[in-house]
């Protein structure tokens, strides 16, 4: 209904105030009036070891990339309680649609030590045959798409995606990951736009960090954050303490009702902060304090969840030894085996790009070996996958 005023009244968006969702305190106990979300023991344990092993697995491979055995990495460091409390709230057949930094998720759905090793070094049985960077995972299998490198694309695709959910009628949504710098581009205006007017089940999970790279959120928009923006698309949204893994997983548990039930978008934005560097490529000490970091490590999402499971008696000193000891154990010893695995078949560069080989990508194809085979010790990897015993060959250009 349409409300009249006869004197011009402007508004900021300031008459708006949007709170933080919060149940567990960072000691692990629940704050005064907070309930307890129905999680059983299993459930519980099961998302916390999944914290545990994307904080070992993020030391242990920054550490390799800082030793050259791997050329590029991202952590998650701080922010681990809002992937994996996000994705524990969803069906394990939900789709999610990463941004980079979400390892956690595919652990907690089963991802192997080896399977990450295997992407990361791309070798033989990486399941992108090496033509990715490192991190950039993906698996049909759990439901899990190949992240890209294009900051944001993914968001559209997931309203896309959340669109055919709908049509099919199977009770499923989609679920994207973002950082608050993403919600800067045009893409992220587009998806919201779309999925409210079609009505798509998705939920757009902004993980706001703080930081777009080294551009801090104040520099990067003027409102309160990404939750406002909801409004202007008529959209659910929820703000949520993003260290806080149970307060995560019920907001993310109550917004799949509402994209399931009712085929509505929810926005969720979960303030965080990124405790270690953007990328292996990063330098956060020229653009932030140590005294700023260490505000935010006495908001450890893992030790939070760590104490929380202590007090239930659902964990127990022994057994954080035991996980850690053995999770190094096993990320050390995976490590050294993805790296001496071979590279994939230099054929498997266009076996499968398309259905059957194109002519030009054939000559393309065929032009690249003969570069490689009169440069093997620039190629050596390309060098090995081919037979190097086989005659000169001379193109139609004279170049042998």
């Amino acid at each position: 209904m349409t409300q009249y005023v006869y004197q011009p009244d402007f508004m900021t968006g300031d008459e708006f105030s949007i709170p933080t969702f919060s149940l567990l305190t960072p000691e692990g106990e629940l704050y005064d009036g907070a309930t307890e979300p129905a999680l059983e023991r299993d459930h519980a344990r099961r998302m916390y070891q999944a914290m545990l092993a994307t904080r070992l697995l993020d030391e242990r491979m920054m550490a390799a990339q800082r030793q050259g055995r791997l050329s590029f990495y991202m952590q998650c460091t701080g922010e681990e309680a809002a992937v994996v409390g996000a994705t524990a709230a969803l069906d394990d057949a939900d789709m999610i649609m990463a941004q980079y930094r979400e390892q956690g998720a595919l652990l907690y759905r089963g991802f192997s030590i080896d399977e990450f090793m295997n992407q990361l070094f791309g070798n033989d049985l990486d399941y992108g045959k090496g033509r990715q960077m490192p991190v950039h995972y993906g698996s049909r299998k759990l439901h899990y798409m190949t992240i890209s490198s294009p900051l944001a694309t993914q968001i559209p695709q997931a309203t896309g995606y959340a669109y055919g959910q709908k049509l099919a009628g199977n009770g499923h949504c989609t679920l994207t990951f973002f950082g608050e710098g993403a919600a800067s581009e045009g893409d992220f205006h587009a998806a919201l736009n779309m999925a409210s007017v079609h009505k798509v089940p998705v939920i757009f999970f902004c993980r706001n960090n703080g930081y777009a790279i080294s551009t801090p959120a104040v520099e990067q928009f003027a409102a309160d954050g990404i939750a406002p923006r909801a409004f202007g698309y008529r959209m659910h949204v929820i703000r949520v303490d993003g260290n806080d893994i149970l307060a995560v997983f019920e907001a993310t548990r109550q917004a799949r009702k509402i994209a399931v039930e009712r085929n509505q978008p929810v926005l969720i934005e979960a303030m965080s902060y990124r405790l270690a560097a953007h990328s292996s490529s990063d330098d956060p000490s020229g653009y932030r304090s140590k005294d700023e970091e260490e505000v935010w490590r006495l908001k450890d999402p893992v030790l939070r969840m760590q104490k929380w499971l202590l007090k239930k008696q659902w964990w127990s000193e022994e057994e954080e030894t035991s996980q850690q000891e053995s999770l190094r154990r096993e990320v050390l010893e995976t490590l050294k085996r993805a790296e001496k695995r071979p590279s994939p078949t230099l054929d498997s560069l266009v076996s499968d790009v398309y259905a059957d080989i194109t002519p030009a990508l054939q000559r393309q194809f065929d032009h690249l070996k003969r570069h490689i085979r009169r440069y093997p010790e620039a190629y050596p990897r390309g060098a090995r996958s081919l037979d190097l015993d086989v005659g000169t060959e001379t193109d139609s250009q004279g170049e042998a």
